[in-house]
């Protein structure tokens, strides 16, 4: 079933995606820290709701995943050349409830267009699926509660980041 897909709409493609988990997974730390910190200053307002839900969840474990998830979500972006305009606390606000009220409808269902249509990024989200699901190198992999959470997180990360992309006659 193709895709309903806006004009103007910039989609997330594998390649960036591959591209931008390259580039962070290979910086050292020192370049970590800047990159995080560039990414940091671009989006304040995204970041501190983000790094908020740790607070909430009260979940230690999930800092250190959405600081890293952060940085590769942007760089995915980046990537891709999309422009974003910031973020602000009402974009957040306005885009709460919908988003809660979509959730409960994706739990409940459990099917995957649901929260790809939603967030209007299928390859983003099928990579934090993937990402969530899949045991590391080591072996380890996340508890149901973090892996929840970070899924959470991240998906309104990538929705609130995809309706902030700047159409290119703007």
């Amino acid at each position: 079933m193709p895709q309903n897909q806006t004009i103007d709409m910039k989609h997330i493609s594998v390649e960036s995606i591959e591209k931008a988990i390259n580039k962070v997974d290979n910086l050292n730390d020192e370049g970590l820290e800047k990159l995080a910190e560039t990414y940091a200053l671009a989006q304040q307002t995204l970041l501190g709701y983000v790094m908020s839900a740790a607070v909430e969840y009260k979940n230690d474990q999930l800092e250190g995943l959405l600081i890293y998830y952060y940085c590769l979500i942007s760089e995915t972006f980046t990537q891709e050349q999309a422009q974003l305009r910031q973020i602000s606390v009402e974009d957040i606000e306005a885009f709460e409830e919908p988003f809660f009220q979509m959730l409960d409808d994706y739990f409940d269902k459990d099917q995957e267009d649901i929260i790809t249509d939603f967030t209007d990024q299928p390859e983003l989200i099928r990579f934090i699926m993937l990402e969530i699901t899949t045991k590391d190198e080591d072996g380890t992999s996340l508890d149901d509660d973090t892996a929840t959470q970070l899924f959470i997180v991240t998906a309104a990360m990538i929705t609130l980041m995809n309706r902030a992309i700047k159409n290119e006659n703007s």
